[in-house]
């Protein structure tokens, strides 16, 4: 008895001290939260817009609504359109970075980093100054003699997904060079020995090598996508909703947050779904190229 109480001071004691004020804080900070938002998915409103603490699944039944299911898939065709343009940029970008031997590698990595740096809120209103009518897109077009007048670039599906790109592609380019990094460059020298050709490398070494970086990546730029509602509303004016502006309008002007509860636990449901895809089929992709 006296060991095992001794076994848990010198083993157990110690974990606890350092693991229990963290798990305290995700209690407080995550959990309580969550749970908060899952009971309220479950309540109603009266006529004055005060929440019931009354049990109904209405608010589930209005997530079927035709308008509600236009912006899911107006939403899931953004994201898909903003993971498939950052593999397509991040990709040779992370590996010239990866390549790269000289001091010009720190360089090209903190071109990566440094947007971080500055508020994505600043940087989505600076793409909307610059693509505006009177912008500078527009100023240098006219004085070029390219158009005769200004080209009406916002509001649209295309400048959303433009923004979407602008502030996620950081977090294709990071895990991309990740896998790069780890790459066996003996692999592609052997290629190229045997006489591939480097667009069959590519396919048949460097992409499956690689995969498991793409996938990491692609959830870390789709999820987002689903929620960053101010991206939308800057750049897409109303034009482009994602998920996050039916769930920021429910809890702002419509007033209404078990109906953004509901919308909430929906996406995050999504969001667990997708982590469990990745997991499934990103490990077997990284099996099937080892």
């Amino acid at each position: 008895m006296k060991k095992s109480e001794h076994e848990w001071k010198s083993n157990g004691l110690p974990a606890l001290v350092t693991v229990g004020p963290v798990a305290v804080i995700l209690v407080f900070l995550v959990v309580l939260p969550l749970m908060y938002v899952a009971v309220m998915s479950f309540c109603s409103i009266d006529s004055y817009y005060n929440v019931v603490y009354k049990f109904t699944l209405k608010n589930y039944a209005q997530l079927a609504d035709p308008d509600y299911i236009h912006i899911y898939l107006q939403s899931i065709l953004i994201a898909l359109l903003t993971t498939v343009i950052c593999v397509l940029v991040a990709y040779p970008f992370a590996y010239l970075i990866a390549r790269t031997k000289s001091r010009n590698k720190n360089l090209l990595y903190m071109l990566v980093i440094i947007p971080f740096w500055t508020n994505s809120l600043i940087r989505i209103y600076g793409w909307r100054t610059f693509l505006g009518t009177n912008g500078w897109l527009n100023n240098a077009l006219i004085k070029l003699h390219i158009i005769s007048e200004p080209l009406d670039m916002l509001f649209n599906r295309g400048t959303t997904v433009l923004g979407m790109v602008y502030c996620l592609i950081p977090f294709m380019v990071l895990p991309l060079y990740s896998s790069f990094e780890k790459l066996d460059v003996n692999l592609l020298e052997a290629s190229a020995d045997l006489g591939a050709t480097k667009l069959k490398t590519l396919k048949e070494i460097i992409i499956p090598l690689t995969a498991d970086g793409i996938f990491s990546g692609g959830i870390m730029i789709f999820i987002p996508c689903l929620g960053y509602f101010f991206v939308s509303d800057i750049l897409g004016g109303g034009n482009a909703d994602v998920i996050g502006n039916l769930i920021e309008r429910q809890f702002q002007s419509g007033n209404n947050w078990p109906l953004g509860s509901a919308l909430s636990i929906i996406l995050i449901i999504i969001t667990l779904l997708l982590v469990k895809a990745y997991q499934k089929i990103g490990g077997s992709m990284e099996s099937l190229a080892l």
